[in-house]
């Protein structure tokens, strides 16, 4: 068959004419010289133009990296040779090399070399250690020096192409040929050395239209490929893939099979002649020179032709030499435990020879056998001593998953096979692109599979879905297909297409409905997998390692690369994977989770709870998480060590004692205060618990909303003492306000620096400690500013200037003694109307002898409500200073009234109704109203001066109410 060569490209670039090509051995970037003068640096991953140098006027005919000094060397016609640095685009050296046009450099792999080819006829070799020297000149040839070739395999030869019709063949120790093949008719272009194994052979390509592949021990033509219609300008073996490469001045590029010489494929991407070929070992990249510009291709898959049987066999191809390994046996060989993602130190051994040239290679189900598929045949192998047990002619094969097999043929027909003995053949009315064995037999079409029993060839199902792979599970039981989108678990139904068989009724052309049962579609790209159970193990295209359980995707590990699945071995509990490089690693994955996966997906529980106890306690929350997933959270809860985990299962589960208990180790606060919002919604609400969370949450605004929204006296006593010790002043003052201890509130207030709010609380609220606090305000802004703190007078002082002081200061007095007692907030319906009294006016409307009665009712009043209300306090209040005693009214001064500044005298304004509080009632202790009279409307004046140190919106312990509530 042909060789599978998928071919894609990765970049196309326009330019002018290309004249050379070279790929970089670690970056991602292609040199090309051009016949403009310029070099380019492209990016093939991002199609973008790194660098440019502009070497010469003249056309630049070759260019290379050298990568291990970081330099690019060019030649041009104008004969000099310039080096330069491709990273800092520093010119390192140009010197004249040649007499003529500089056809060709190669830098030497290992040595500071670099050999340079002219129209001069002449070879030279230059060492960069001796300041660029000229150390030997090669002189043979008798026309221009086209192509210099150094062998891969003894790098002190290399090779020449000349139009002299001759290939010469040199060594660095002389300067005269060793031999030279003559076998052209014409100049020849091109000469490249085979790297791909063992053969010593040549391949050239020359002015008379042929490629020559030449065997340089016997000096002899081995075979000439016919084909271009115009001379031949590039030629190579690829490094990786069976094939030579050529390009000519047709505009095609050729490609031929290494071992049949057979033409597999031709190109051609109209971008007129060809000029340069370049690969890179270890690669399947090729980059091609036009007269357009710049092409890089990759040919076939860089997928290893590899396969591990269930002992932990490994047998791999390296071109047609097939090598085998252990990897149990290497784990089991005493030494140190290998890390997860680390290489494995594998001792290989060559285990024979391939007839064909392997493309795929697979163990058969039972791992006696392996089939090796290539060059349109298959050939079977023993696995053991790789003896050849069956071949034939074939394009693609599949296993049963009895070790019998399927084989499609060029014509289309598919054939099947039982102990290696034809059993059945049939050809299907589509087109057939591919086999896929396992339980049933795979047939895809052009966007659809067709499943067939192996027995019959009956069709079991038709699906519609563009199939990339397909994979069954050892049992037959689950099957995966792969798409280019992502992958379908589905359930073989095996019943109920037993029984549609024996039924003898005609089936539909899309087979039994009934066969399959799609479970969960997963919308990530397969690159490779395998089945453990009824685990779906797979690397992605996103380089992860993966399995699938239950539709639940769990990551294993992340992969740095390109990685393929081998296989799982259950004695060692590992997955093992390889690169192309075939580097093997591994990673950890317990048979003992599998399995206990596997039963709760059977809803085997009893089996899962044997299972449990073998599972690592480190794995136990990757149980839990997939247990969650089954909607088995109280399962998930046993199971889980993870704290936080845990924490979450509860609160789902409403086990809120066991999250308080969870809480409790963690010390979280956020787990606090979440559990404590659980406490609240619980039906009934757990107040008792709610308020124990918000405790060891510290969360001062949660207990402020729990003790004011219950009416909770003897707790927002303890929240204010507490807020006040920490810090959180402006719950503190909440606290003190709504239980009424004003002088609590003004003695806050000053001992946090806010005396100008404390003035002004105490004028509303308690006339009788205005002096004191404006003698504390004059002494705080005397400091800053003493002319404003002339400004400030005492209301006591200065009453005429506060109209109805006396009557404000008489009204302290006969209602403070009702405010003392705190009410319930039920019985807001019953004091709402006392809200709106107007104080002052109900205090003008007494007699002296009524006044005189109410406040001696009310001071008893006061007695009896202290004497039974005791107030929790962290420590004694601080003693307020006496109130001086009113001043008499007087006439109006020119003295300026307590907390205002100075102004002219003016008549006082009439006061304004000030709000009402009960006169004889308090209100609930959700309502924050205030305790004592309201002030008289002062008189209109300019605005009060405040202090200099208040000029920060918020201080410290004063956040925004929103924030503390």
């Amino acid at each position: 068959m042909p060789l599978r060569l998928d071919i894609k490209k990765k970049l196309s670039a326009r330019s002018d004419r290309v004249k050379s090509i070279d790929i970089h051995p670690s970056e991602p970037w292609i040199l090309s010289a051009l016949y403009n003068g310029h070099v380019y640096i492209w990016n093939y991953t991002t199609q973008a133009l790194v660098k440019t140098f502009e070497i010469s006027d003249l056309p630049v005919r070759t260019a290379k990296f050298i990568a291990r000094k970081q330099w690019v060397v060019a030649g041009a016609d104008d004969m000099n040779i310039r080096v330069y640095n491709y990273n800092t685009m520093e010119k390192i050296k140009t010197f004249e090399a040649h007499t003529d046009y500089i056809r060709c450099v190669v830098v030497h792999p290992t040595l500071p070399y670099i050999l340079t080819s002219s129209d001069d006829m002449l070879i030279k070799l230059w060492d960069w250690d001796k300041g660029w020297s000229n150390t030997m000149t090669f002189e043979g040839h008798t026309h221009y020096v086209m192509t210099i070739a150094i062998n891969p395999k003894d790098t002190n030869t290399f090779a020449t192409a000349s139009l002299d019709r001759t290939v010469k063949v040199w060594g660095l120790s002389s300067t005269q040929p060793h031999f030279t093949l003559e076998g052209h008719d014409k100049g020849v272009n091109c000469v490249e050395y085979f790297v791909g194994g063992e053969k010593p052979y040549l391949v050239s390509g020359a002015d008379d239209k042929l490629v020559k592949v030449w065997d340089y021990q016997n000096k002899s033509c081995v075979q000439t490929l016919e084909g271009h219609t115009h001379n031949v300008s590039v030629v190579c073996f690829h490094p990786e893939l069976p094939v030579i490469v050529s390009g000519s001045e047709d505009g095609t590029v050729r490609i031929w099979h290494a071992n049949t010489y057979r033409l597999e494929k031709t190109l051609n991407y109209g971008m007129e002649r060809v000029w340069a070929i370049a690969y890179l070992r270890g690669s399947h990249a090729l980059a091609l020179g036009y007269d357009d510009g710049t092409v890089m291709l990759k040919l076939g898959r860089e997928e290893p032709v590899v396969s591990m049987e269930q002992n932990g066999k490994v047998i791999w191809a390296r071109h047609n030499e097939i090598f085998t390994a252990n990897v149990r046996t290497t784990l089991e060989s005493g030494g140190v435990p290998v890390p997860d993602g680390e290489r494995l130190p594998l001792s290989t051994k060559e285990l024979g020879n391939c007839e064909v040239y392997p493309q795929t290679l697979k163990h058969s189900p039972n791992g006696r056998t392996v089939v090796v598929c290539g060059d349109g045949e298959y050939i079977i192998y023993t696995a053991l001593a790789w003896r050849n047990k069956s071949f034939g002619q074939g394009l693609d094969f599949a296993w049963a998953q009895d070790s019998n097999y399927a084989v499609r043929e060029g014509s289309g027909r598919i054939k099947t096979f039982a102990n290696f003995t034809e059993n059945k053949s049939f050809k299907p009315s589509y087109n057939v692109e591919g086999l896929f064995g396992g339980t049933l037999l795979g047939v895809r079409g052009a966007s659809f599979i067709v499943f067939y029993d192996w027995e019959h060839c009956r069709i079991v199902r038709r699906i519609d879905v563009t199939t990339k792979g397909v994979y069954w599970s050892d049992q037959g039981e689950f099957l995966a297909i792969a798409t280019d989108t992502g992958f379908f678990i589905l359930k073989y139904n095996k019943d109920a297409v037993t029984e549609a068989f024996e039924s003898g009724t005609p089936l539909p052309d899309d087979g039994i409905e009934e066969a399959f049962e799609v479970l969960h579609e997963v919308t990530e790209r397969v690159r490779t997998a395998h089945w453990v159970g009824d685990c779906f193990l797979y690397t992605s295209h996103q380089n992860r390692l993966n399995y699938c359980v239950g539709g639940e995707v769990v990551t294993l590990a992340h992969l740095d690369r390109h990685m393929y699945l081998l296989g799982y071995i259950p004695q060692t509990n590992r997955v093992y994977l390889v690169d192309k490089g075939m580097n093997v690693v591994s990673y950890t994955l317990h048979i003992s989770i599998i399995n206990y996966q596997t039963a709760i997906l059977r809803k085997d529980f009893a089996a899962a709870q044997e299972i449990l106890p073998k599972i690592p306690n480190d794995h136990r929350n990757r149980i839990a998480h997939f247990l969650e997933s089954q909607g088995l959270r109280e399962d998930a809860l046993e199971v889980s060590i993870d704290p936080d985990h845990r924490f979450e299962l509860a609160m789902h589960l409403g086990r809120l004692d066991i999250a308080k208990d969870i809480a409790g180790t963690a010390e979280s606060e956020q787990k606090w205060k979440v559990l404590a919002d659980a406490a609240f919604s619980a039906t009934p609400s757990q107040l008792d618990l709610a308020e124990s969370c918000l405790r060891q949450a510290e969360d001062l605004s949660g207990l402020l909303l729990l003790y004011t929204s219950t009416g909770d006296q003897a707790g927002l006593t303890r929240l204010a003492e507490t807020a006040k010790e920490k810090g959180r002043f402006n719950i503190a003052f909440i606290g003190y306000f709504l239980l009424h201890r004003l002088e609590d509130c003004l003695d806050l207030l000053c001992s946090t620096g806010r005396i100008p709010e404390a003035a002004f609380l105490a004028r509303t609220y308690l006339p009788s400690h205005v002096s004191r606090i404006v003698k504390l305000w004059r002494e705080d802004l005397n400091t800053i500013n003493p002319k404003a703190a002339e400004a400030l007078a005492d209301p006591m002082e200065y009453a005429n200037l506060f109209p109805d002081l006396a009557v404000a200061l008489q009204a302290e007095q006969v209602f403070r003694g009702g405010n003392a007692a705190l009410h319930p907030a039920s019985s807001y319906t019953q004091h709402k109307e006392d809200l709106y009294h107007n104080l002052i006016e109900e205090i003008k409307g007494l007699t002296p002898e009524e006044l005189e009665a109410a406040i001696a009712k009310a001071e008893a009043r006061q007695g009896r409500s202290l004497s039974q209300q005791a107030p929790v306090q962290s420590q004694p209040p601080k003693q307020a200073a006496p109130a001086p005693a009113p001043a008499p009214v007087s006439s109006p001064s020119p003295v300026p009234a307590a907390g205002r500044a100075a102004s002219p005298p003016a008549s006082p304004a009439p006061a304004s109704p000030a709000p009402a509080v009960p006169s004889n009632r308090t209100p609930a202790v959700a309502s924050p109203a205030p305790t004592s009279p309201s002030p008289v409307s002062p008189v209109a004046s300019p605005s009060p001066v405040r202090s200099p140190v208040m000029d920060d919106e918020e201080e410290e312990g004063w956040g925004n109410e929103e924030d503390d509530q």
